[in-house]
């Protein structure tokens, strides 16, 4: 089976950030930006990585980009330079285009561009902080749309041996504990019979409001 292949525009922190996690990964990576001091940086960690203003077509063309399975506008300090390569990368036929949005407006000029997906990781990384600082036993969050979302939990002392059947999040809440991560290893989909240890992480799965009232009712309940 042939390796996807990633070409990451823009390798500001976000982009490396990608583009290195995708190397970690196992795929191949190729890097375009218009600072040759970038480039030479991180030349040795991707798979290729190239000097070349992602505006132009042709230059794209001569790189191959369109062979690429997946293209990823990381370009956040020039909106247009990042429209302009999203035009193009869709033009070219790449099949599935990833772009950074710095703003609200930035982001609806790339969803009128057809654009798969659009990040916006700064007003993420603060949804992000702001669940943390006010949830105490919340390590991470996800959102999966504006009412479900992902969450890692920790769970605290007194809940240590109790099994999953027992806390019943399922039917008390309606959400899902489809994982937990402990010192040893990950349990994927555990059983109704598998027990909590102190500090296991809880990854839950649920609406917004019902994972709320778990974390309310459950985790603080005395």
């Amino acid at each position: 089976m042939k390796k996807q292949q990633f070409v990451v525009i823009g390798l500001g922190r976000f982009g490396s950030a990608v583009a290195l996690e995708l190397m970690a990964l196992n795929y191949e990576v190729l890097g375009i930006d218009r600072n040759e001091e970038i480039v030479s940086n991180m030349s040795e960690l991707l798979t290729y990585a190239v000097v070349a203003d992602a505006s132009d077509e042709e230059v794209l063309k001569s790189l191959g980009v369109r062979n690429f399975d997946c293209g990823i506008v990381a370009i956040g300090d020039d909106i247009q330079m990042s429209i302009l390569a999203t035009i193009i990368l869709k033009e070219l036929g790449v099949s599935k285009v990833i772009a950074k949005a710095i703003s609200v407006l930035h982001g609806r000029a790339l969803e009128k561009l057809g654009v798969d997906r659009i990040v916006y990781p700064e007003r993420d990384m603060g949804i992000r902080v702001a669940h943390q600082l006010v949830t105490p036993n919340l390590l991470d969050y996800i959102e999966l749309s504006k009412d479900y979302s992902i969450v890692e939990i920790k769970v605290p002392a007194r809940l240590d041996g109790k099994a999953l059947a027992e806390i019943n999040t399922r039917v008390r809440f309606s959400c899902s504990i489809v994982a937990l991560y402990r010192a040893n290893g990950i349990i994927i989909a555990p059983t109704a019979m598998d027990q909590l240890r102190t500090d296991d992480i809880m990854v839950i799965i649920g609406s917004n409001e019902n994972i709320a009232q778990l974390e309310s009712e459950l985790m603080n309940d005395n």
